[in-house]
């Protein structure tokens, strides 16, 4: 049986937490890095091989990258459990908290129900590297349409080139919350749901959600912040579920790499979201897009010869 060294979880770790938040896909990277490297890193970063423990120590990486998130967004998660316990406590939906707090919640149930139905077949089916390679060029082509169809239609009627400008003495964070409670809840479920399509290795979920955040009149700093609050619930929630078989006893040898992983996982996500929430403020996401259509498209020809 293959197993992780900790030169390769450390690697595999600042992949993961830089690739989850940006529109790239971590899980598609994950596939085909191995897979073009080959070797004796291809035989132990194959998650379809018997007996691997490579797909329990991703979602192990992909915990250290959202709870990066929760540090990151720590007073937006204040006000969100705060905002939940006075919806429930006085059973209504009136503050800009509880509104937010209840936007997330449904746009999370879609992929929640989704993720738990179809996770397990569509990783079995499809997580080889040729139709990760694929999915990575269709999520290029993806971000692209989003950006053109900004540019083109509805979106910019909506939503303007322009960044948003807060109101001075506002914080922005507020201000951008202020933004985004403006959604109506189907709105919000159908933003959500475009999470779904990250089930599909080479899919990337902030890529996706930004997207479709996009489509639905938001700025790119908006729908990237949205994007980045979505992500946090759905990966401690896949967590919770696929942590614990690498407790299991015939992964014991893997525990010491994946927790030096996750360390690297936690910085470079941490490092990430700092980053593309300033970059996201003035730029699109037409690079991200040319990239995953490039190497998408090169990586399946390669590996197809």
């Amino acid at each position: 049986m293959s197993t992780l060294t900790y030169p390769e979880a450390i690697g595999v770790g600042l992949l993961q937490g830089v690739t989850e938040l940006f529109p790239v896909s971590s899980l598609g990277h994950s596939i085909l890095l191995p897979a073009l490297v080959g070797g004796k890193l291809g035989q132990d970063l194959d998650m379809t091989a018997e007996g691997s423990s490579y797909l329990a120590a991703l979602v192990a990486l992909h915990l250290a990258t959202a709870l990066a998130l929760v540090v990151f967004f720590r007073r937006d998660w204040v006000r969100v459990v705060s905002g939940l316990v006075t919806s429930i406590r006085h059973r209504r939906i009136q503050t800009r908290d509880e509104k937010l707090t209840w936007l997330l919640i449904i746009s999370t149930i879609p992929v929640g129900v989704a993720g738990l139905v179809l996770e397990k077949a569509l990783r079995h089916a499809l997580g080889k590297p040729v139709p990760a390679a694929v999915f990575l060029a269709l999520n290029g082509l993806v971000l692209l349409g989003a950006e053109r169809l900004k540019r083109g239609g509805n979106g910019r009627r909506r939503a303007g080139h322009a960044a948003p400008v807060d109101e001075p003495g506002v914080d922005p964070a507020i201000a951008s919350d202020i933004r985004l409670t403006k959604l109506s809840f189907v709105q919000g479920a159908w933003i959500g749901a475009a999470q779904i399509l990250a089930l599909f290795p080479g899919i990337s979920r902030s890529g996706v959600t930004m997207s479709a955040g996009i489509l639905r009149g938001l700025h790119h700093e908006d729908a990237a912040r949205f994007s980045f609050l979505l992500a946090t619930p759905v990966i401690l929630a896949a967590s919770a579920l696929k942590v614990p078989e690498l407790f299991k006893p015939e992964n014991s040898s893997v525990l010491g790499p994946v927790a030096a992983g996750s360390v690297a996982a936690f910085v470079a996500g941490y490092i990430s979201v700092r980053f593309l929430t300033k970059y996201f403020e003035t730029r699109s996401l037409t690079p991200f897009a040319v990239y995953c259509f490039l190497a998408g498209l090169g990586s399946a020809i390669y590996l197809s010869v």
